[in-house]
């Protein structure tokens, strides 16, 4: 059965017309993308597939797939990004042509390196050099347009007839969801679009093109890793890349609670386990917290699930010395690993490969290990932020975690986004949607296109979808709000504002203390200052709701309160707090670490 996104955003509606039946390439394209259920198409227009804009427009009537325009190519894979996050299933994101696909290229790595599958559509001038236009056909037309971006995508494709296409799109949906998930990009040949189908193009069935189910591990390396895990003293599992399933997630509790096994989490990839949870060892970052630190370099049995960067994160505990724990990896993402890009990070040293996705294998493993009756060592306690007691104080963002935590209550919501100065002591996540992870590939700017994506999976259900970015993020892809504002997409965003790119500070420190140099010169060349752009009137010149910039503790309190009863009411909010830079110790230490 489709899904149903009718009334969920604002929609163009388009002027009715009696089909004359006549058909063209384009409205068997657009049919399939209506049978495959991409409820939206995320585009920013180009003449390259004006053929596929007037199907969707004309023969489906803007529906199933609704058309969302974007300001920026880039904001267009970004929200579908987002969108994958949180539904796990992909969107359309149309790309104008050889520039258009070099403007989205940035976007498509990040959804690479965080595995989210992302359907992307291209288009190029007519293959046929006697078809196309003077000049304009000429430099938007490329001999091999998908080898911009075929480093970091699953699979690519250049159909040259409707068929042709019609067959491209089912094995692209095929691919894009098949674990390791990843975006896929087919670029339609314009006059492929605007050629008049002389005979029926029969739809295929999507149905029968599905990706296969998931990959389920040998037995006898299930029993192999339940007895090891049932015998250990001091397991420890690593979750880390798992789906947004609440399934799933009672899986993993059950696990940890049958092993008594610590667990660790990330967040550089979304909520994986409770993390008030007497198991959840250490608070969770984008380096390892220094106790999460001696809980590995302890275990004597290590179970990643997927988790991101196991060699990297193996070394934070054990540096130069050999890991002395047994290591049980459950993955499939070494699929995915080529030799262009080193997302893939480094290669850990493994004594048992479980060839599967994390909760098939969570599943198994609960049917064979035996409950351990010794406990698992005691939590240490870490405290998390508090409202300083003179709200006159200069605000830090734990300031703006205690503020918002205390706003919101129990009200359920969606961190959609943090900072990279957050720690995981500001906040507990207790679903698998309380937190969808950072966006993959480091690309500053990414983070509005990818909050809006959220917050459009989210609309109409009871999550409140909550943005925490910072101000260089921001203004890299401020733009991307008007999309927010235009399709009526409620979020609230809170600009954690430090009027800097302070992680290149941190960076110019180190380097300043290694020369003997002055660090009090880091700033220089980092600053987003003088003047200092206003965030909140860019927010509002798009058609949101701005305030700020807000620099005290009491303040936040009351236009946090409400902005999120505006965001509840359908609004769409922007609230600038300045905020002293700062990172939490792990994180410095992680990004100063030497390489040498």
């Amino acid at each position: 059965m489709k899904s149903s996104t009718e009334s969920l955003v604002r929609r163009d509606e388009p002027q009715p017309w009696e089909h004359d039946g006549v058909a063209w390439g384009s409205d068997r394209i657009a049919d399939l993308l209506r049978e495959l259920d991409i409820p939206y198409l995320i585009l920013n227009p180009g003449s390259s597939y004006r053929g596929l804009h007037d199907s969707l427009v004309n023969h489906l009537g803007n529906r199933q797939p609704q058309m969302i325009v974007v300001l920026h190519e880039e904001h267009a894979v970004a929200i579908a990004h987002g969108y994958a996050k949180v539904t796990g299933k992909p969107l359309g994101a149309a790309l104008h042509a050889n520039v258009g696909l070099m403007h989205g290229s940035m976007a498509i790595y990040d959804a690479w390196v965080d595995r989210a599958p992302v359907i992307v559509l291209g288009a190029t001038g007519p293959v046929d050099a006697a078809k196309r236009r003077p000049w304009i056909d000429w430099i938007h037309t490329a001999q091999d347009q998908g080898a911009l971006v075929r480093h970091f995508v699953k699979w690519d494709a250049q159909p040259a007839s409707v068929p042709a296409a019609l067959e491209a799109l089912l094995r692209a949906r095929q691919i894009a969801t098949t674990a390791p998930h990843g975006p896929v990009y087919v670029c339609l040949d314009a006059a492929v679009q605007e050629a008049r189908c002389d005979e029926d193009v029969p739809l295929p069935d999507p149905a029968r093109y599905l990706p296969p189910p998931p990959a389920r591990p040998a037995d006898e390396q299930v029993r192999q890793a339940a007895a090891w895990l049932s015998q250990a003293k001091r397991p420890v599992i690593l979750a880390g890349r798992v789906s947004r399933s609440e399934e799933g997630w009672a899986a993993r509790v059950r696990l940890a609670e049958t092993l008594q096994a610590q667990v660790l989490t990330d967040l550089k990839v979304g909520a994986a386990f409770p993390t008030d949870h007497p198991l959840h060892a250490a608070p969770s970052g984008m380096f390892l917290h220094p106790e999460a630190q001696k809980v590995l370099r302890e275990a004597d049995v290590v179970l990643s699930l997927d988790w991101l960067d196991l060699a990297g994160t193996l070394k934070q505990a054990w540096g130069a010395d050999p890991v002395g724990s047994r290591v049980i990896q459950v993955s499939v993402d070494h699929y995915s690993h080529n030799g262009w890009s080193m997302d893939h990070q480094g290669l850990p040293p493994v004594d048992l490969f479980l060839l599967s996705e994390p909760e098939p294998a969570v599943a198994l493993l609960n049917e064979h290990v035996a409950p351990r009756r010794e406990p698992a060592p005691p939590k240490a306690p870490v405290p998390g932020p508090a409202i300083p007691g003179d709200p006159a104080a200069p605000m830090t963002v734990p300031t703006v975690a205690a503020v918002l935590r205390k706003v919101l209550g129990d009200t359920p919501t969606c961190l959609t986004r943090l900072p990279l100065s957050w720690s995981g002591e500001f906040w507990d996540f207790r679903h698998p949607l309380d937190f969808v992870g950072y966006d993959g590939g480091g690309g500053v700017g990414s983070g509005p296109g990818m909050a809006i994506g959220s917050a459009l999976a989210l609309k109409g259900g009871d999550r409140l979808p909550v943005a925490l970015i910072g101000d260089g993020d921001y203004m890299m892809g401020v733009n991307a709000l008007w999309t927010a504002a235009h399709a009526g997409i409620p979020m609230l965003m809170i600009v954690c504002n430090n009027h800097s790119f302070f992680n290149d500070e941190i960076h110019q420190e180190r380097v300043a203390r290694q020369r003997g140099r002055p660090v009090e010169n880091r700033w220089v060349g980092q600053r987003i200052d003088e003047p200092a752009p206003d965030l909140a009137a860019i927010a509002r010149a798009q058609g949101l709701t701005g305030i700020g910039p807000v620099r005290r503790a009491d303040e936040l309190e009351r236009v946090l309160a409400e902005a999120a009863a505006a965001v509840r009411r359908g609004g769409i909010v922007v609230v600038d707090a300045i905020v002293q830079p700062g990172y939490n110790p792990a994180m410095t230490a992680g990004l100063t670490r030497s390489s040498h």
